[in-house]
């Protein structure tokens, strides 16, 4: 009888289960016979190499997609979740890691948009909506005025505009796409108790990471998906992290950390007294051939803007650039590239693709010169090049004729990566570029740079995760609003000292022991 009243109880609190669910694409097996269930008061981590199937299978409950086979029930019944109006009426509310909000309104429109107030006599009622999304704004921790433009929020902030917008749809199954790819700790921590405040009221929350530490501190129980499979689930308290990572890769996965370092004594960027307008801050630093300088900082730093202000794409107020100790003005991207300067953006599908041309097109778009003879393109050997790095960079596409926009995340970036590899440039600016990515897919792109600077190549890794930022760097400098506050040796530093100078703290040190000092000279 035991085991029967515990059927019992996990039926009826079973608030969404996805039954063997299949779906293809052309050439491309993405979902097959895959199941998933969420409870009521849960918070269920589906976990997942890029291109394993999460993304298409959160797209089918929120009706994007329609499986090709499989059944979705809710609260034990059967739905047909043709379009995203329908799961939007079952209570389903998705926030994807890409962003989807109109940058040109304020901030209120967007929250209520298609189900905006109307007083009584059929009028728009703004009033109420700013009312509403303030609200909604204080619980998710946001301070800002709901008129506020929405171009004018930092990535973060629109972030949680998105969270606000779930929220105000009174939504019972919640789905958290890499949520916190553009959190600060302190907008994550707000988010996290959002969660948990939702969770106690009996919502259903499906969580998608690649922070393992994440996926520990806030899930219940995780799913995970494999080359477009089910492979397990646990209850989170259960599994170890070593498990939850084979399950992932398929394999025994040891994180790798750095043997060598290649650093040469050459020169080859050093940047003077760079500023612009008010964010950056007489920027002083040198880059030396085959070294890896981490430029580490919290979101605001001015570290995202320092390199466009590098290749060209912000003009800077003052300062100059010298490449081998020559004085060189680089006023565009283009300019950047033939002086073999590159830049990976953190925006990959705005600013580092091509997603409607094919896999090949979008590697080979910036290195022509490559694959072009007398005027005409060499097709079989642009064909061979892109073979060759899709193979070194472990690219999982059915094909080099696919559309980008059809590749996971991660394969994108990597796309990203071969299109600058093949330009074969000497400085490598990497912005964020293992962000939203897998452990697997991480360590492959952390070996590529290794080979990069073992080549000779040099690098500057932005990155907000300050362990990638210590396994991967020969030198550390740390940005605090717009200056540079310290450059570090990577030797026997630990987390908390580069956070110390990212926060500012060693000047509040300095103030306070100068207010001190001041006030022994009045006594």
């Amino acid at each position: 009888m035991q085991t029967m009243h515990e059927t019992i109880e996990e039926r009826d609190s079973c608030l969404l289960e996805m039954r063997s669910i299949c779906k293809s694409f052309p050439g491309v097996q993405a979902l097959e016979e895959v199941s998933f269930s969420l409870n009521r008061g849960e918070v269920h981590v589906l976990i997942g190499e890029n291109g394993a199937g999460k993304s298409t299978l959160i797209k089918i409950l929120a009706g994007a997609y329609t499986a090709d086979s499989g059944e979705i029930l809710i609260n034990g019944n059967p739905v047909d979740i043709t379009n995203p109006r329908v799961a939007i009426g079952l209570g389903i509310a998705v926030i994807y890691q890409e962003l989807n909000l109109n940058p040109f309104t304020p901030i209120y429109e967007n929250v209520f948009l298609g189900r905006e107030f109307v007083s009584r006599f059929g009028l728009l009622n703004p009033g109420k909506a700013i009312q509403e999304t303030k609200s909604l704004l204080e619980q998710c921790g946001l301070d800002a005025s709901p008129k506020t433009i929405v171009k004018n929020l930092g990535v973060g902030q629109q972030q949680l505009v998105e969270i606000a917008k779930a929220m105000s749809m009174d939504a019972r199954i919640i789905v958290f796409d890499e949520p916190t790819s553009a959190l600060s700790d302190t907008e994550i921590e707000c988010l996290f108790d959002r969660i948990r405040h939702l969770k106690a009221e009996g919502c259903g929350i499906i969580y998608i990471s690649h922070r393992l530490n994440e996926l520990f501190e806030i899930g219940d129980r995780c799913t995970v998906l494999r080359d477009g499979q089910y492979i397990g689930t646990r209850n989170i308290e259960d599994i170890k992290i070593n498990e939850l990572v084979k399950m992932v890769v398929g394999r025994e996965f040891k994180e790798s950390t750095r043997a060598h370092s290649f650093v040469q004594p050459q020169v080859v960027l050093e940047v003077e007294n760079l500023s612009y307008i008010n964010v950056l801050h007489d920027i002083n630093f040198t880059l030396r051939k085959g070294e890896i300088l981490g430029l580490a900082g919290l979101m605001g730093s001015g570290r995202t803007e320092l390199a466009k202000c590098i290749i060209g794409e912000y003009t800077k107020t003052s300062g100059r650039t010298l490449l081998d100790g020559r004085d060189t003005n680089i006023g565009n991207v283009n300019q950047a590239l033939k002086n073999g300067i590159v830049y990976l953006s953190e925006d990959r599908k705005k600013e580092g693709l091509f997603l409607q041309h094919q896999v090949k097109k979008n590697i080979t778009i910036s290195s022509l010169n490559r694959i072009v003879k007398a005027g005409f393109l060499r097709f079989t050997e642009e064909e061979a090049l892109c073979a060759e790095l899709k193979e070194k960079l472990n690219i999982k596409t059915p094909g080099l004729d696919v559309l980008v926009k059809n590749l996971s995340g991660g394969n994108q970036q990597k796309v990203v990566i071969a299109k600058w590899l093949l330009s074969q440039a000497k400085i490598f600016i990497f912005d964020e570029p293992t962000r939203g990515i897998d452990v697997g897919a991480k360590d492959e792109i952390h070996k590529i740079m290794e080979e990069l600077v073992e080549a000779g190549a040099s690098i500057i890794m932005i990155s907000s995760e300050f362990p990638e930022v210590l396994k991967m760097s020969d030198r550390i400098m740390v940005m605090h609003l717009g200056r540079v506050e310290a450059i570090l040796d990577n030797k026997d530093l630990s987390q908390e000292d580069v956070f110390h100078y990212a926060i500012g703290a060693h000047k509040f040190e300095k103030q306070s022991k100068k207010h001190k000092r001041n006030n022994l000279e009045v006594t």
